[in-house]
């Protein structure tokens, strides 16, 4: 019996980035679960701003075509997502926005975020960590494009003490809640189909 697959990102660039991190310790979870984990940089797909004009001029990038594709071929996704000014990152956001208007001939509208099930944590310098960005977030994947979201999430404050030297969390209970999340977003991937995109 094969684990689903999982796709894992995050919405920062920046080196050492915390949310890094996280979504790092977060595939090495998934991994330890039997899960079929693929890992992705946005800095790997890079995509102008969105901008009707371009759309219409000469289609969606190459990039954000691929990008779709690759959230198409798995059965869950995480994302970890810094916080800017109480909301997501731009990178972020940009590249939903792009793949929403990625069509193929028989797609229904934003057919990459159906049938799937999407995970979210944040990690934060803030003593509340990320907390506004993962309600953005959550508010653009479930009302903007319709998806399955978790109710389980993590939150990490003070993202520059919480990570031990082996990127571990330090806290027990925000360590047990990252696995249960983990467990949760396993089970309910395993039921949704498998595509071959």
């Amino acid at each position: 019996m094969y684990g689903p697959k999982i796709l894992v990102m995050t919405g920062s660039l920046r080196s050492g980035s915390h949310n890094g991190r996280l979504a790092a310790l977060v595939a090495k979870e998934l991994a330890l679960a039997e899960a079929e984990v693929t890992r992705i940089s946005l800095a790997d797909y890079p995509l102008p701003l969105l901008d009707a004009d371009l759309l219409a001029a000469s289609g969606p990038p190459d990039d954000a075509v691929n990008l779709k594709h690759m959230l198409a071929a798995h059965q869950g996704v995480f994302i970890a997502s810094p916080e800017y000014t109480a909301s997501v990152t731009p990178l972020l956001k940009n590249a939903i926005d792009w793949i929403t208007r990625v069509h193929g001939r028989n797609d229904e509208p934003y057919a990459a975020f159906k049938n799937r099930v999407f995970a979210l944590g944040s990690a934060s310098a803030r003593a509340d960590g990320g907390l506004h960005a993962l309600m953005a977030l959550r508010q653009i994947l479930e009302v903007g494009c319709g998806a399955l979201v978790l109710p389980e999430q993590i939150n990490v404050g003070r993202a520059e003490e919480a990570f031990d030297d082996m990127d571990n969390l330090k806290d027990e209970a925000l360590a047990t809640a990252l696995k249960e999340m983990v467990r949760r977003l396993i089970e309910l991937a395993s039921v949704m189909p498998r595509t071959t995109e």
